[in-house]
């Protein structure tokens, strides 16, 4: 599926700066200990679409896996996707564990290395989300999804737990100037505005999944400085008194939202849940 004029047009974008932050963004740190904590929620997701045996699956940003593998374990036919070769290479040793037949590729979600139609369902789970050119990341989306075949995300919305999580942080760094936000992909208007021309039926649904670490509020946001890389990095272009407060109030921020009562901690976080159907 992955052709000569793909993968030209995927070395292109190498030197493409925003893409080069995107790709820096997610190689930093380690996303599969972030990952391990809300993989549950990431099995629920891929069981409400009830795939079939056989079903072509592509997981658009795909990480260390948390998608692809539990399709993979119905049997479905199962390629990951993702910028950042580090987790490429982690979302390889988790399948090989499994002894699951998974194909995993190094590529971005502005310019998919496959041909057009190539896939009956589409997924990507807090991943698509993050494309520096959400126009783009839509168009293919759509793109590589056959007729009639569905596309599904999961993606951050601004009210929710993660969403107020990036708000606080952007007070210490702001975003980059001229890049839409990720948010934007938890607004249900602006889903409609992206995918709804290419779409015969859209189904958005606001949903929680759950983020559980065996450490305190405290510990996971130590966690997430050493190993989220959106959070990473906003400490490393912090001053140390930058980076006492940004500590401080994400402590105050997950200790709020904690339900756990025995010293560890378990967040629920809104996301909207978007499975659209595409036109024939």
């Amino acid at each position: 599926m992955i052709t000569e004029q793909t993968k030209a047009g995927a070395a292109a974008l190498e030197a493409d700066p925003l893409n080069d932050r995107v790709r820096a963004v997610w190689t930093s740190g380690d996303f599969g200990r972030i990952a391990a904590g809300f993989e549950t929620g990431a099995a629920a997701f891929i069981a409400r679409l009830e795939l079939e045996p056989d079903e072509r699956v592509l997981d658009v940003a795909c990480g260390t896996g948390n998608l692809a593998l539990p399709a993979a374990r119905v049997g479905a036919l199962v390629t990951g996707v993702d910028i950042a070769p580090n987790l490429i290479a982690q979302a390889k040793a988790n399948a090989l564990d499994e002894e699951l037949s998974i194909s995993f590729d190094v590529g971005n979600g502005e310019q998919l290395p496959y041909e057009s139609e190539s896939f009956d369902t589409v997924v990507t789970m807090f991943g698509a989300m993050f494309a520096a050119r959400p126009e783009k990341a839509a168009g293919e989306l759509l793109r590589v999804t056959r007729p009639g075949g569905r596309i599904a995300m999961a993606n951050w919305t601004l009210t929710g737990f993660i969403g107020e999580m990036f708000k606080i942080t952007a007070a210490y760094v702001p975003p980059p100037a001229g890049v839409p936000s990720p948010i934007q992909w938890g607004n249900e208007d602006i889903v409609r505005e992206r995918l709804g021309p290419g779409t015969k039926a859209l189904a958005l649904t606001r949903r929680t999944i759950s983020f559980e670490y065996p450490v305190d509020p405290a510990g996971t946001v130590n966690l997430f400085r050493l190993w989220y890389g959106p959070t990473l990095r906003a400490f490393a272009a912090l001053d140390e008194q930058g980076k006492e407060g940004l500590r401080r109030d994400l402590e105050k921020h997950w200790s709020d939202y904690n339900r756990a009562t025995d010293g560890t901690t378990r967040v629920e976080s809104e996301f909207l849940e978007v499975v659209a159907v595409v036109k024939g």
